[in-house]
């Protein structure tokens, strides 16, 4: 059996996909809300195929509880956040939850992190509970997981793993539970080199985004369409520019980089200054906001509109959302309480002036800034036709349309 800890984002799928596929698992999470709810049969976040597989699992015997149980196997996936005047991992959670497994679990268990940490957490936080719970008979594996909300159940089967063990015996064993579903490559290797891969993973796309921020803060200074000239660019076939935007938010792109940022002050040069280009671009389209406002003699702050809440499209997912940090800037400077806001992935009332249908949006507002491409939007650019647009995902060609 295999006892799943944490089921949230990364975990609950992981849990599920694993029941779906004959493993016995047990999923725990300390928010007896959150357990109810699934006990009730009812998912906790929205995502493509979730509740088909969450049918699945519950059909194969999956449970949910607040307790840890008794195993041999245990996935451990909960936050791991930075520090944010250290920039270094708190590793509280992921501490807690291994110390809890170290009382309970039998002789030669194995204890997985999929949590994202950063390199040498597993020797600095979790390796010396092993010595004071007197339990180095238990084995650590990290297995990080490389999954995108929007497209999670996909992502879980086909993408390649990777799983740092102790041993190779161990990173056989965890190898084959994760191969239940797991279609891609699943490589072994050492724990250090497993933490350090995925960080440097979400650290490039991060750099990568930064680049194309930094190209539309130039090409807007002087005049030129960054979206064209980065259309251009990419068909050499050795560049992949990815496109700008209003900031980067989730749970991965805009905190792994800082673990490497707070672990090697002075030598993460490049990941830093990527860091602070990506965390300044929702002022920067603020700022556009204000320019556009000033050019068309607009005054009324209450008829601007900011659509999407989420970080990205199609998902609910607010988390270090582009958006929300916008509105906190505004609250800063005592405006942030008159713009409208609308997601349709957003249901309750998250914030001032929150609409709930398009209409009710649209009525309300005369500049509407695009900061997430739902389908929704996409298929309904037609309305916003005698509105202002400011478009910062490059999704509307309606005339006379503001880009970043």
């Amino acid at each position: 059996m295999v006892n799943v800890i944490g089921l949230g984002y990364i975990g609950l799928p992981t849990a599920l996909m694993l029941a779906a596929h004959g493993v016995e698992v047990v999923g725990t999470d300390y928010n007896p809300s959150l357990v109810d709810t699934l006990r009730s049969g009812r998912t906790t976040f929205q995502e493509e195929g979730l509740e088909e597989l969450f049918a699945q699992a519950v059909a194969a015997g999956i449970t949910f509880t607040t307790e840890y149980c008794v195993t041999d196997t245990y996935i451990v996936s909960v936050p791991t956040p930075y520090d944010p005047d250290s920039k270094k991992i708190d590793p509280k959670y992921v501490v807690s939850a291994v110390s809890t497994v170290l009382g309970i679990c039998p002789k030669g268990a194995t204890v997985v992190v999929e949590s994202t940490v950063s390199p040498g957490t597993m020797d600095k936080f979790l390796r010396p509970l092993l010595a004071q719970f007197g339990r180095e008979d238990v084995q650590l594996a990290h297995a990080p997981e490389r999954i995108i909300p929007g497209n999670m159940l996909y992502e879980l089967r086909c993408n390649n793993r990777t799983i740092g063990a102790d041993s190779p015996e161990v990173a056989a064993r965890i190898r084959d539970i994760y191969a239940s579903f797991c279609q891609g490559e699943i490589v072994l290797t050492d724990i250090r080199t497993a933490e350090m891969t995925k960080v440097v993973e979400n650290t490039f796309r991060d750099i990568n985004i930064a680049y194309a921020n930094e190209l539309a803060k130039i090409c807007r200074a002087d005049g030129m369409d960054v979206y064209e000239i980065i259309r251009i660019a990419n068909k050499h076939p050795r560049v992949n520019i990815l496109q700008p935007g209003p900031g980067v938010g989730g749970h991965c792109i805009s905190v792994d980089p800082w673990f490497l940022v707070g672990d090697y002050p002075g030598l993460a040069n490049i990941i830093l200054a990527a860091r602070k280009i990506n965390d300044s671009m929702p002022e920067f389209v603020l700022e556009r906001v204000h320019s556009i406002m000033r050019e068309l003699g607009m005054k009324d702050v209450s008829r601007v509109g900011f659509y999407g809440l989420t970080y990205k499209e199609n998902v609910d997912d607010v988390r270090s959302s582009p958006t929300l940090q916008m509105l906190e800037s505004m609250e800063r400077h005592l405006c942030g309480d008159l713009v409208q806001v609308y997601d349709p992935y957003i249901t309750y009332d998250m914030v001032a002036n929150q609409h709930h249908s398009l209409d009710s949006f649209l009525e309300a507002v005369d500049l509407v800034v695009l900061l997430v491409g739902h389908d929704e939007i996409r298929q309904n650019m037609h309305r916003l036709s005698g509105k202002v647009i400011l478009d910062t995902r490059n999704i509307c060609s309606l005339p006379g349309t503001y880009k970043l």
